[in-house]
Formats: structure tokens, C-alpha cells, sequence
């Protein structure tokens, strides 16, 4: 079997026994190998380790039972999870495609292994749900005959409340491979995937610790990153087992894929070594070790991808290179899923670092009170937003290039407004503005409303949709690419549902109400992943509102003008009330966690008052500078109809006028009729009897 620039064979081989049974052999031994690495390690670590990893955490030991088969459900967990975001992005971005129904899914294979991915995903979930429950409380499963301890315990930990959202995440992957026709019908599972592999990493060993900030970053990154290059890799492996053909057209997007997520994985990996390790050698605990081990089979598939990608470039690729290179990486990909599942099982050095209060709940000190001077010089990176920036100006910035380099000109205001809307985003997370934002309310408010008010409208003015169309073209001769994909999402009904005025105002002004009065906002600011995820809740609810009133992108659901400036004018009242709440309101929000900290240049009362302050004018000024920009659009808008109009009558292409004076003519001759009155049999008109 080669590599081929299409699929058009796929079935007939994947009928062939020859091709089969040719390295069924050499499939099986593969399998007990890779099988091997994944299940063995785990298990192996929390033998040998005993009791001694929950004596640590002052924990009692609830046996041998609970921990290997928590150990083991750990690493079926993680490959199955792989395999399966494996599957959704094959099908989403490395099918071979083409023509007027590219977007059916017609992959059997990827689909089935889609379906039998997920279904051991979700019973894994399940099943840790369970296992953690007792691992982590440190209960023997005798603590089941004892009624309601199962509830009581599944309270007491936050990993079964974790693996509870992967368990549904699972689910609604494996429901969605049953039914799916089209390439849409990928998107909701994709997302509750990431969410799936992301909830038992985000309240896992990342979450403690002095630097956990870095720590929980890198770790999200790192997770979802190896899920997806990993998963792509084994995917790819699977289908050439199976006898089927790699498109040589498809390659050099696994390539790109690899050459980005490899490259992030291996500082990720760096940054988690320091967080662990925690000024410890590498050979002074168990997680050195680990994280050594770890190292030789993520330089193998490195190494492994560089060779792949450098006889592809040579066009010396042919079956045996192929299939030795997908075989050592599958075997390097369950190795390094074997040994992240046993770094599971011991507590690393960062967890016995003697820690502040401050460094318990944000990672850091802040023993400075938020001075201007402050602010502006105490900067400490956010990794998750400012690696997004990058990303998401990289790929601007690309598609600008290619535009004019095709001869099309591309408005440098787009570009400048996409650019600074991210160095906004950056600067309000990374500065000491985004230090602040979690121990006072005031700077939070700020950052709030930046994200939400200010850098959308930025963003949004950039048409970052409108340059993806306009830089890409569609190729039915071709595997389906960027400009497919974006004009399919376009039409997706979902899209179109969640653009609809009427969920996107309420998202925008209930996020407010919802977020700060309702206690959700003291429980979130005590974790460093849902300080996160409420920024980027933030971000995208602006883009929403402000992509429908001024956006440069057309959405699914455009409103007219009028319809945009009442939509703009509503929004207003409910930040001043907001605002005005805020200031007058005698509980201060939050409070508990404002306590907790004890900072002592705190006033909650002060912060509290300023924050309503933020509110009410960031709220205001944003929406009237909006309300100036639509008018401006409207105007424009107007002002370029009227001149196509008279193109048009210049050109003779608009009968309108036309129109309209025969419909006068046809109704002054029906006046004239009904003025002479009706006339009698056997007279002629203008007679009289």
C-alpha cells in the first residue's frame, strides 16, 4: 500500500484479504505492545508505591483494589479519549472529500471508530466516576454497604464531579457518530470532546502549588494538543492497517498540524517540569523519573515526524517507510499515554512547597496594593490568552499576505483593528491588570469590561471571516479546505440559532446578572481554570453582540439598521442598573473568597463601589462610541446604494422607474373609466341614449 491522491480504491481495498492478512501479524503484535505500555505502567507505579503516595496527602490507603483499577481506568480513559478526538478531526479537517457533497460524511471507518472510541470513553468515565470516588477519599469499596456514603463522598472530591462531565461530554460524542450525515453535525461533538478531556486535567495535580497559574495553562494546552496530534497520528495508523490509502494531498495538513502542536507540547512539557518539580533534580523524586521517561517517547515521535516529513518532501515515502513510521509512533503515543496515567498515581514535589493563602488560591503573591505604577510595570503572562493571541494574529496575518500577494487589496484599518483588539486581550490579562483581577473586584471589573466591551468591537471590525473567505478559494478538485469548511459553518443552523438577537442579548446583559449576583462568581474566583474560563465567556459574549451591530463579518442573522440601533440602545439601561447595584448594594460580592485572602491593603467596600463605577461608564461610553460607529455604517450603507442605484439607471439595468409609471398610467385610465359611469347594451361609448 502507497500513499495516493485520492480514495477512490478505499473499499476495494479494505475488501482485499491479501492486503489484511499481510500484516495482520505485524497489526497484532502492535497492538499487545501498544496495549502493553498504555495498561501496564500505571497499574506497575501504584503496586510498587503502596500506601506511601496517600501517606503524603495524609490520606488513608483504600487498598490495592481502588488504586489499580483506578489507575487503569486512567490510562483506557486517555487513549480512548485520544482515539476519539483522533476520529472528530480526521473526519472534520483530513478526510479526502471533494465536490458538491464533500460535506456528507461518507468515512465508514472513521465513523465506526468514532462510535467504538467514545462508547469505551463514556464506559471509562463512568467507571472513574465510581473509582475516584473511593481513590480519592481514601475508601476501601466496603464503604458501599453503608447507606448514602456514595453521595457523601461523591461531594467530598471534586475528580468524580470532573469525570461526571466527561462522562456526558462522551455521551453526547457517541449519540451525535450514531446519527451525523454532515460535516456540522461534527462541530457539537468536537467541542464537548475538549471539554471532556479538559475537566479531570483542570482540578488534577495542576490546580495546587505556588505557579499554579503557569502550571494549569500549560497543562490545558498540553492536554488538548497531544489529544489532538496523538489522536490524528493513531487514526492515520488505523487506517492503514486496515489497508486503506493516505491521500499525499491530506499529508501536508497532518504535517502542519504536527509541526504546530508538537512545537507548543514541548515548551508546554518544559513549563510543567519546572511547575512539578518544583526546584528539585530530575532524579530526586519519582516525578522526575517520570517526566524523563515521558521525554524519550515524545523525542521519538518528534523525531519520527521529522523523518516522515523529510522523505515526503524527497518523495521517497512508499508502504514500509509509511507503516514503520506510523507503527513506532503509535508504540512512542502509548508509551507516553502509559506513563502521564502513572504520573497520576504519585504526588509530585510541588505539592509539599510551603504556600501562602494567596499562592493557594491564585498561584502568586500580590503583597502590593494595586497602585497605577502597579499595574502598569507587575506583569505576569497569561499563557492560555496570550499563545491564543498569537495564534490568532499569526493567522490574520498569513491570510493578509496571501490576499496580496493574489493582486487583492485588504483595508489596513481591518487589519490594525483585529491586531490591537488582541493586544488589548493580551494587555488586560498579562499586565498587572490581570494579576489583579482576581484579589480586587475593581480590577476585575475592568478587565471584565475590556474583554467584553472593548476588545470585541476591535475584533469584530477586523472581519477575520470575510479575509478566511476572500484568501481561500474552493477546489471541488480538491480535498475540501478552509473556505469549505467556513462556508458550511456559516449555514449550520446552530450558527444561525445562536445568532438570533434575542439569545445573544440575553447572553450579553444576563451574563452580568447571572455571573455576580448569584453566588457563581465567589465559587469561580477560588479556581484558576474557571477565572479563565469566565474571560473567555466574557470575549465571546462581546463578539456575539458587537459582531451583529457593527461587525464587518455578515452573520447568519443580520439585523437591519434600525434593528441594530434599538439593539444597542436596549443593551444600555441594564449595565447602568448594573452599575448603579454595584455601588449602592450593601453585600459585597464575593466576599467569602475576599476573606480568605486577607489581603491587608484590601477595601472590599472601596473595590466593590469602583467596580459598579467600571460597570456603569465602561458599559456606556463603549455602547454610545458603538452607536456613533452605526451611524457612520448606516450612512456609508446608504450613501453606496444610492450610487449602485444610479449605476444601474445609468446603464438602463433598473426598470423600477419604468415600473412604476405604468402602474400610474394603468391606474389613471382605471379613474377615467369610473368617471364616465357604466355604460348601457347597444350604446357606444362617448353617445348618449
Amino acid at each position: 500500500m502507497t500513499t495516493a491522491p485520492s480514495t477512490q480504491n478505499d473499499a476495494a481495498r479494505a475488501n482485499d484479504p491479501v492486503v489484511i492478512n499481510r500484516r495482520s501479524g505485524v497489526v497484532r503484535t502492535l497492538a499487545a505492545l501498544c496495549a502493553g505500555l498504555v495498561l501496564v505502567p500505571p497499574p506497575l507505579v501504584t503496586i510498587l508505591a503502596g500506601p506511601a503516595p496517600y501517606d503524603l496527602l495524609r490520606r488513608s490507603f483504600p487498598g490495592l483494589d481502588v488504586g489499580i483499577l483506578t489507575a487503569a481506568g486512567q490510562a483506557i480513559a486517555d487513549v480512548a479519549a485520544m482515539v476519539t478526538i483522533g476520529a472528530l478531526l480526521t473526519l472534520l479537517f483530513f478526510r479526502d472529500a471533494r465536490g458538491r457533497n464533500a460535506d456528507l460524511l461518507r468515512s465508514p471507518l472513521e465513523l465506526k471508530v468514532l462510535q467504538i472510541g467514545s462508547g469505551v470513553w463514556a464506559s471509562a468515565a463512568g467507571a472513574m466516576v465510581v473509582f475516584t470516588i473511593f481513590d480519592n477519599n481514601g475508601q476501601p469499596f466496603a464503604r458501599l454497604e453503608i447507606s448514602r456514603a456514595l453521595s457523601f463522598l461523591y461531594e467530598a472530591s471534586s475528580f468524580p464531579k470532573a469525570w461526571t462531565v466527561t462522562l456526558l461530554a462522551a455521551l453526547v460524542v457517541f449519540f451525535f457518530s450514531m446519527f451525523i450525515e454532515h460535516w456540522t453535525g461534527l462541530l457539537i461533538p468536537l467541542w464537548a470532546a475538549c471539554f471532556g478531556v479538559l475537566a479531570p486535567v483542570v482540578v488534577g495535580q495542576i490546580l495546587v502549588g505556588p505557579e499554579h497559574d503557569f502550571g494549569s495553562d500549560a497543562g490545558i494546552y498540553q492536554s488538548l494538543l497531544t489529544s489532538a496530534a496523538f489522536g490524528v497520528i493513531l487514526l492515520a495508523g488505523i487506517r492503514v492497517a486496515s489497508g486503506r490509502l493516505v491521500s499525499v494531498e491530506i499529508l501536508p495538513r497532518i504535517f502542519l498540524l504536527l509541526a504546530f502542536t508538537l512545537t507548543v507540547v514541548v515548551g508546554a512539557d518544559l513549563l510543567l517540569a519546572w511547575f512539578k518539580l518544583a526546584g528539585t533534580g530530575f532524579l530526586d523524586s519519582v516525578t522526575g523519573w517520570q517526566i524523563i521517561t515521558r521525554w524519550i517517547f515524545l523525542a521519538i515521535i518528534c523525531g519520527l515526524t521529522m523523518y516522515s516529513w523529510s522523505i515526503w518532501r524527497r518523495r521517497r515515502i512508499n508502504e514500509k517507510r509509511l507503516v514503520r513510521v506510523l507503527g513506532g509512533m503509535a508504540i512512542a503515543i502509548a508509551g507516553w499515554v502509559g506513563v502521564t496515567a502513572a504520573m497520576t498515581r504519585f504526588p509530585p514535589p510541588h505539592y509539599f512547597v510551603p504556600t501562602s493563602i494567596s499562592q493557594v488560591f491564585l498561584g502568586f503573591e500580590v503583597n502590593e496594593s494595586p497602585t497605577p505604577l502597579v499595574l502598569f510595570t507587575h506583569w505576569r503572562p497569561n499563557i492560555l490568552f496570550l499563545l491564543l493571541a498569537v495564534a490568532a494574529v499569526t493567522v490574520y496575518l498569513v491570510a493578509v499576505s496571501t490576499l496580496r500577494r493574489r493582486g487583492d487589496a485588504w483595508p489596513v484599518g481591518r487589519t490594525v483593528a483585529w491586531v490591537s483588539g488582541w493586544v488589548v486581550v493580551v494587555f488586560v490579562t498579562s499586565s498587572g491588570f490581570g494579576k489583579y483581577s482576581a484579589p480586587d473586584f475593581g480590577i476585575h471589573m475592568i478587565v471584565h469590561m475590556s474583554l467584553n466591551m472593548l476588545a470585541p468591537i476591535l475584533l469584530v471590525m477586523g472581519g477575520i471571516v470575510t479575509l478566511l473567505l476572500r484568501s481561500t478559494k474552493s477546489n471541488p478538485k480538491l480535498p475540501a479546505g478552509i473556505h469549505d469548511w467556513v462556508t458550511w459553518a456559516l449555514h449550520w443552523r446552530v450558527l444561525r440559532f445562536i445568532y438570533n438577537p434575542l439569545i445573544v442579548f440575553a447572553l450579553f446583559v444576563g451574563s452580568y446578572y447571572g455571573l455576580y449576583f448569584s453566588g457563581i462568581f465567589g465559587e469561580y474566583m477560588r479556581f484558576h481554570w474557571a477565572h479563565q474560563f469566565m474571560n473567555v465567556h466574557f470575549l465571546i459574549a462581546g463578539y456575539l453582540f458587537y459582531g451583529l451591530v457593527i461587525g464587518v463579518d455578515r452573520p447568519p442573522r443580520p439585523l437591519p439598521h434600525i434593528g441594530k440601533l434599538g439593539f444597542v440602545l436596549a443593551a444600555m439601561p441594564f449595565h447602568a442598573f448594573f452599575g448603579v447595584i454595584l455601588m449602592s448594594g450593601g453585600d459585597i460580592i464575593a466576599e467569602n473568597f475576599y476573606r480568605y485572602l486577607a489581603l491587608p491593603w484590601a477595601d472590599l467596600k472601596a473595590s466593590q463601589y469602583l467596580g459598579g463605577g467600571v460597570a456603569w461608564a465602561g458599559g456606556e461610553i463603549p455602547l454610545l462610541l458603538v452607536i456613533i460607529a452605526l451611524g457612520v455604517q448606516w450612512s456609508r450603507q446608504d450613501a453606496k446604494d444610492a450610487r449602485r442605484k444610479d449605476r444601474h439607471l445609468d446603464a438602463g439595468l433598473d426598470d423600477e422607474f419604468d415600473d412604476y409609471n405604468r402602474m400610474l398610467e394603468k391606474l389613471s385610465a382605471r379613474q377615467a373609466r369610473n368617471v364616465r359611469g357604466p355604460q348601457l347594451p347597444g350604446t357606444k361609448e362617448g353617445t348618449s341614449s
